[in-house]
């Protein structure tokens, strides 16, 4: 699949891996913020998976303007590219909305679009329902979570936040601020995996990764964004 260049509205234009559907039908798209180490090959089969199932993938670089492209992950140049957080954060909501408005632009996008984000990329699952016009929202193993808490608030998109119960960039704290949250609002699910590490998506990191929890994650993500298609949306028992 290719790597397109999306116009940036700010200025210059990003780095985008693009992953479709062999189906010409109209289909919804996911927009995968990435964790810190950036559209790694990780994060390109995540999209090809997607778009094996008929579901338009991209994977804008959120870091093309301090330090461009996939890192490695014991690369001395991941944390500072990804600092101050609210800051870097913040701005990486004009690259996710230019995305979006790519997407708009292909004749197969059906013009429903779902977040979802990973590590470093994980609160634009809030964000991106909140106020970026997408119509869906997803986090795998998210980190800063304790900042975004208060913009659930007024979020009636399906938003599915998932954690490992072993995450050390998801401490008990942050946990427990988030375990009620599906009481006071039915639109938004939070799993939290026992024994799970931080990570668990990835195949690169090995220490991490689980293909069950990951497994699940998918299924949910896909269903969804089985709503965006137009089929009903079901809740995980």
């Amino acid at each position: 699949m290719p790597t397109i260049r999306i116009p940036s509205t700010s200025g210059g234009a990003f780095d985008c891996y693009l992953a479709l559907p062999a189906s010409p039908d109209k289909a919804p798209a996911v927009v995968l913020a990435s964790a810190i180490v950036g559209v790694d090959k990780d994060l390109r089969d995540i999209a090809d998976e997607f778009a094996s199932h008929g579901v338009i993938a991209a994977a804008p670089d959120l870091f093309w303007r301090s330090v461009p492209g996939p890192l490695d992950h014991g690369d001395s140049r991941t944390r500072p590219r990804g600092q101050p957080r609210l800051p870097k954060i913040k701005a990486g909501e004009a690259d996710m909305a230019d995305t979006l408005a790519h997407l708009r632009t292909l004749p197969q996008f059906n013009g429903r679009a779902a977040a979802m984000g990973f590590c470093y990329g994980g609160p634009y699952a809030i964000i991106g329902p909140k106020r970026l016009g997408y119509e869906a929202g997803l986090s795998c193993h998210g980190t800063q979570f304790l900042d975004f808490l208060p913009e659930l608030d007024g979020v009636t998109a399906p938003v599915c936040i998932m954690w490992g119960d072993q995450d050390h960039q998801a401490p008990a704290p942050v946990l427990d601020a988030y375990r009620p949250v599906p009481a006071r609002m039915p639109n938004v699910e939070v799993h939290i995996f026992p024994g799970i590490l931080h990570g668990y998506m990835m195949p690169g990191s090995p220490e991490a990764y689980d293909p069950v929890t990951r497994g699940f994650s998918m299924e949910r993500a896909l269903a969804i964004l089985g709503g965006l298609r137009g089929a009903p949306l079901r809740r995980a028992s």
